[in-house]
């Protein structure tokens, strides 16, 4: 299903919401974004078992040695 889409009531309106990207989003990144990012970081890392706050390139070789173990199953 998707969503409605949402219909400016002037240009005034329709200029405003050209203006809503979800790049400009997250290029603000506005506090409340990036708590829900870190809580969501926890979660999966809490679900691969892993600590919270691993650096990229830790989280990428844990994820090629993982892909690399079940390919070789």
């Amino acid at each position: 299903m998707r969503y409605p889409r949402l219909v400016a009531r002037d240009t005034a309106c329709t200029d405003r919401l050209k203006d809503r990207t979800l790049t400009k989003l997250y290029n603000a990144r506005p506090a409340w974004l990036a708590n829900c990012h870190e809580k969501l970081d926890a979660a999966v890392a809490a679900a691969y078992g892993w600590p919270f706050g691993l650096a990229d390139s830790e989280i990428l070789d844990r994820l090629l040695a993982l892909n690399l173990e079940r390919a070789a199953k």
